[in-house]
């Protein structure tokens, strides 16, 4: 399989969107966009889990914890406790979680699934694409584990690839909003921030669309210099004060050694 290969132009703008992702994130507390979905958690009557401050992360990673305790063998309160550890930065803890739910559930394509994007967030890409293509049946492929193995390649450098790959889930799920968002995404890394922001205006606007979508969005308008517009976008769903540190935070890793002038120059002789 060939492996995208980048200019250094184009290095130098995957490295300031990656930095500005997760600086981003890190700000709002919330999880990684890389993954089998951008979906969320739901408890019920109450907000996404990916729309929580850190402080309510914290307690819906014990509320969750306190149920996989009780059942762990459960694939629904497997799969929900895996996901909250992971949008709190506890990878290994959710990997190992998902280890044993793939134990009891051994042919189950969600779990499955879930297993590889638990492996690709601790860092085992090559056993995550393993995994997600193992759970996939070429007779009646699943959208889901399409987007998966997408989201994987992507962390692998290899966009083209992973692009055919959802655009296939979009094939069998269209208007799908996680797929759109993780081909969104995927633009960010590969530098092309225009398709990059018609996929994630797309997803945003679908049923499906989540804060961490929304989010996104705000990021990749932000990287393009439209600090103004980004945070209108991210203030929708944030408190106000939360969505002004985030863009600020943007800002001012992109002013350091002049790096969106840099970025406009490179652009421009690109």
């Amino acid at each position: 399989m060939a492996t995208h290969t980048a200019r250094p132009a184009r290095n130098f703008r995957r490295a300031a969107a990656g930095a500005a992702i997760l600086a981003l994130l890190a700000v709002q507390g919330c999880a990684s966009v890389s993954g089998e979905t951008t979906g969320s958690v739901q408890r019920a009557g109450g907000p996404t889990v990916a729309a929580m401050p850190a402080s309510q992360l914290q307690g819906a990673v014990s509320t969750y914890g306190a149920a996989y305790e009780k059942s762990p063998k459960d694939k629904a309160t497997g799969l929900s406790y895996a996901a909250v550890l992971q949008m709190a930065g506890r990878n290994d803890q959710s990997l190992a979680v998902m280890q044993q739910v793939a134990i009891a559930h051994p042919k189950d394509r969600d779990v499955l699934s879930a297993y590889g994007k638990a492996l690709a967030a601790a860092g085992n890409l090559p056993k995550a694409l393993e995994t997600v293509r193992r759970a996939q049946t070429p007779d009646q492929p699943d959208w889901g584990l399409l987007s998966a193995e997408g989201a994987i390649l992507d962390q692998m450098g290899q966009s083209d690839q992973a692009r055919v790959l959802y655009r296939k889930a979009l094939e069998i799920r269209p208007n799908e909003s996680t797929v759109l968002s993780n081909l969104g995404m995927s633009y960010v890394l590969t530098n092309d921030l225009k398709s990059a922001e018609q996929y994630l205006r797309q997803a945003a606007q679908l049923p499906g669309g989540d804060s961490r979508v929304r989010q996104n969005l705000a990021l990749v308008v932000g990287l393009q210099g439209r600090f103004d517009e980004a945070k209108q976008i991210a203030s929708a769903e944030l408190p106000a004060d939360q969505a002004s540190a985030n863009v600020a935070y943007l800002q001012q890793m992109l002013s350091q050694q002049n790096t969106w002038s840099m970025l406009k120059d490179k652009d421009k002789r690109g």
